[in-house]
């Protein structure tokens, strides 16, 4: 047997030893629930216009960064080039300054001219529309890829970030131990339905409620379907 057969394997089995019957419920009761949070960033983005380039820049910008300090980064960053031509014709020093002070900004820099450069050499300035594509430019993993092809284009796929990791593992609906085993676990155990809210729901919830340490589960209205897998002190 393959590495990957016995991946897949080990994914079925233990999708078959979880309970299911109440993620409707739950993704119900997380809807209504984050009404009361602010959006990701990147799906802010989108409500303004549905723009893959953004969506692709926006959470380049966002990894191991503050959703606010994303927001603002953004919007300075958009406003000066809002496509990958105008992108390019900005120096490197110039979008380190505008995407200050979020993580690893100067890396990031790169990132950004590095992908406008190629999205204008190789795609006509176009943000491809697949995972496998998106992965091959520098700065992009699976979390920006999926947020790429969710988002961008209303597309199938599964975003997962520490925030769907820890939720989803809290709540005993997966056993893993990285986001891209979470991701492949619940592509063969979520209604596809899901898919696409699953990753604006929890990051919504697990900035505001369900957080990493001592979470608020006094106030949490689907406490009851959640086994709170490794949790230890709560408000």
């Amino acid at each position: 047997m393959t590495p990957l057969q016995t991946r897949k394997k080990g994914q079925l089995e233990q999708s078959r030893n979880i309970p299911l019957e109440n993620i409707d419920t739950i993704i119900a009761l997380l809807k209504k629930e984050v009404k009361a949070f602010k959006l990701p960033i990147v799906t802010e983005m989108i409500q303004l216009k549905r723009d893959p380039f953004k969506v692709l820049i926006s959470t380049i910008l966002s990894l191991r960064t503050k959703d606010e300090t994303t927001r603002e980064a953004s919007y300075r960053l958009f406003a000066a080039a809002a496509t990958p031509a105008e992108m390019v014709k900005l120096s490197h020093a110039h979008i380190e300054k505008l995407i200050y002070p979020v993580g690893f900004y100067k890396n990031k820099a790169r990132s950004v001219l590095a992908a406008c450069k190629r999205l204008l050499d190789d795609f006509n300035g176009i943000v491809p529309d697949d995972i496998d594509t998106l992965l091959t430019f520098k700065g992009v993993g699976r979390k920006t890829a999926n947020l790429v092809i969710t988002l961008g284009y209303n597309k199938p796929g599964i975003c997962v970030d520490v925030h769907v990791h820890r939720i989803t593992n809290r709540w005993g609906m997966v056993k893993t131990k990285t986001p891209d085993e979470t991701e492949m676990v619940l592509r063969t155990i979520l209604p596809k339905k899901h898919w696409i809210i699953i990753n604006d729901l929890l990051v919504a919830y697990g900035q505001n409620l369900c957080r990493p340490t001592s979470p608020f589960c006094s106030k949490c209205k689907i406490k009851k379907y959640c086994k709170q897998v490794n949790v230890g002190k709560t408000r």
